[in-house]
């Protein structure tokens, strides 16, 4: 028979597990499965009819007759599957989803990951310049909540009554 502090030992360790288990980055259940990896920057006529996963930072949102195409520039997704930020990006793609999508709702800046099929091409204008989009028949659009402004707390001034320099001769 167990002793008393085996079994507070072993169920401690279980409680640990599960938390650790818990705090990983899981990702949202209509991005999963396998796709082509491959980027917008790099499709061509072959890869027509690819079913891929890309994500990034919305550009603009245009609201049809029958269905709203998203322009989006692309960035690498991290494990979560969340667009990463930085300057690195893999050109732009045109998401498009059959209803109506609220260009409030879907605003330029906002992180956004798409899984859906390679339809083709459109070639439309950014400036004079002209730009050949893919374009997504989407079947899963997952817009990302705003992340948090961080504000650092100022660690030069205040470090508690505690801090052994303390005072405002040190200042």
């Amino acid at each position: 028979m167990p002793t008393f502090s085996i079994v507070l030992i072993r169920t401690t360790a279980l409680v640990f597990a599960l938390l650790g288990l818990a705090g990983c980055a899981s990702i949202p259940a209509p991005l999963a499965g396998e796709f082509a990896d491959f980027q917008p920057d790099q499709a061509t006529d072959r890869s027509v009819g690819a079913e891929v996963r890309w994500g990034g930072s919305i550009v603009d949102t245009r609201p049809g007759q029958s269905e709203t195409c998203i322009e989006i520039l692309a960035r690498d997704l991290d494990r979560s599957l969340r667009p990463t930020g930085g300057d690195v990006t893999h050109g732009r793609f045109l998401a498009c989803r059959a209803g109506f999508r609220d260009p409030e709702v879907f605003t330029s800046g906002r992180e956004i990951t798409v899984v859906g099929r390679l339809q083709g091409f459109v070639d439309d204008t950014i400036g004079e310049y002209v730009y050949r989009y893919p374009r997504l028949s989407a079947e899963a659009i997952y817009l990302w909540p705003e992340r948090p402004d961080v504000v650092y707390a100022d660690s030069y001034r205040y470090h508690g009554p505690w801090w052994p320099y303390y005072g405002p001769w040190w200042y």
